[in-house]
């Protein structure tokens, strides 16, 4: 049997790293595509370096047309994780991500309706982030998906979601695939517009696409230099710098975070199980998880005398809570989760624990999203 050829784009990454070092352990190989950017990888990549001899290297851009050739070379399948991530950096470096986001997604998408290819299954890396709010219940009007929220009901430390109907407040559900999509980030946004393109385009040319809408994915790899994704990486970095933690809004702010050997888990069926083929789905733990929770079980673990405080601060553009229905994955993939939130902070602070200690860009990201008008007190 031919051997199977997948691209990851963006492989060299916190999810397309461990993603590749599993594929290699299955027996497929691997073509990484990735730009190496100084804001994921420090100038010696431990990322980098764990694949490099592993996989086929490509350095290069999904914004180039010749890279996207070069890499799609003999490819049976391609995994899209390149992009760029950050809801809060999202509203500022507007054009950064829709290039990257979507225009280099159409270049892909360009080549295979134009062009000869090998290409005959596609996943695309969506996120949670395309859902907003996601979905809530209303005591008066039932099932409700909340618009974004108020500025004007933030500044007075009124963080719950209202219904859209009577604005009273809601309260959190689980979101399925079938849940409204309506983002509140241009990050959000451009991933909507990734999976659209994927899910049209695989229908249109013949081509087996799958969107899988990633929660909050964290474990050991995940850039603890990135001041702008990834909280237990955030919060890890302030900690082992000696400095304190401080939270938004009332610290009752959840997301649902999921073990990143689950991730990977549910991307290989996702190439794998034909059941897939033309679907959406969700990965996630199916919990929320406070943030307040996830801070003080970091102090805990780490053993630290950081303090942490809630400042009722907040970010234009966040969202309130989320987590994922995982009926749908569990069903047609037979996904299950493995790694508790509890096993995994585990795992992830014995990770961290074995790392150098880097700088702390926290403060510099927050002053940015200051000058932009984005950070409110």
């Amino acid at each position: 049997m031919k051997q199977q050829r997948i691209l990851i784009t963006g492989g060299a990454g916190f999810i397309g790293s461990n993603l590749a070092h599993k594929l290699v352990e299955k027996g497929y190989a691997v073509t990484v595509l990735d730009n190496l950017s100084p804001q994921v990888h420090s100038q010696v990549s431990p990322l980098y370096n764990s694949i490099k001899d592993k996989v086929k290297f490509i350095k290069g851009s999904v914004l180039n047309y010749n890279d996207w050739k070069l890499a799609l070379e003999g490819i049976d399948v391609v995994v899209h994780l390149a992009a760029e991530t950050g809801t809060g950096q999202s509203m500022y470096e507007v054009q950064k991500y829709t290039d990257v986001n979507v225009k280099g997604t159409s270049i892909f998408l360009d080549i295979l309706a134009n062009e000869e290819h090998t290409v005959r299954k596609m996943i695309i890396a969506s996120s949670r982030s395309i859902y907003g709010e996601g979905r809530y219940k209303c005591v008066k009007d039932g099932l409700v998906y909340p618009h974004e929220r108020l500025d004007s009901d933030m500044s007075k430390g009124d963080f719950l979601v209202k219904c859209p109907v009577c604005n009273e407040n809601a309260q959190i559900m689980s979101t399925d695939e079938d849940s409204k999509i309506h983002p509140s980030s241009i990050y959000g946004v451009t991933k909507q517009v990734q999976e659209q393109m994927f899910m049209i385009m695989g229908k249109s040319l013949g081509i087996p696409s799958v969107a899988l809408r990633y929660q909050n994915v964290y474990g050991a790899g995940q850039s603890l230099s990135n001041p702008y994704t990834g909280i237990l990486s955030i919060f890890s970095t302030i900690i082992k710098n000696g400095n304190d933690i401080t939270i938004f809004e009332d610290g009752e702010e959840s997301r649902d975070f999921v073990y990143i050997d689950d991730v990977v888990d549910a991307t290989i069926l996702g190439i794998e199980n034909e059941h897939a083929n033309y679907e959406v789905f969700n990965v996630g733990l199916g919990e929320p998880i406070e943030v307040l929770k996830v801070a003080n079980a970091l102090v805990r673990e780490y053993k630290s005398q950081s303090q942490i405080t809630v400042t009722g601060s907040y970010r234009l553009g966040d969202i309130r809570s989320n987590y994922a229905s995982l009926v749908k994955i569990k069903n047609k993939l037979g996904f299950e989760p493995k790694v508790s939130f509890e096993e995994g902070i585990s795992k992830f602070v014995s990770w961290v624990n074995q790392q150098e200690v880097v700088e702390d860009k926290y403060e510099s990201s927050i002053n940015e999203m200051k000058k932009k008008g984005l950070y409110k007190k």
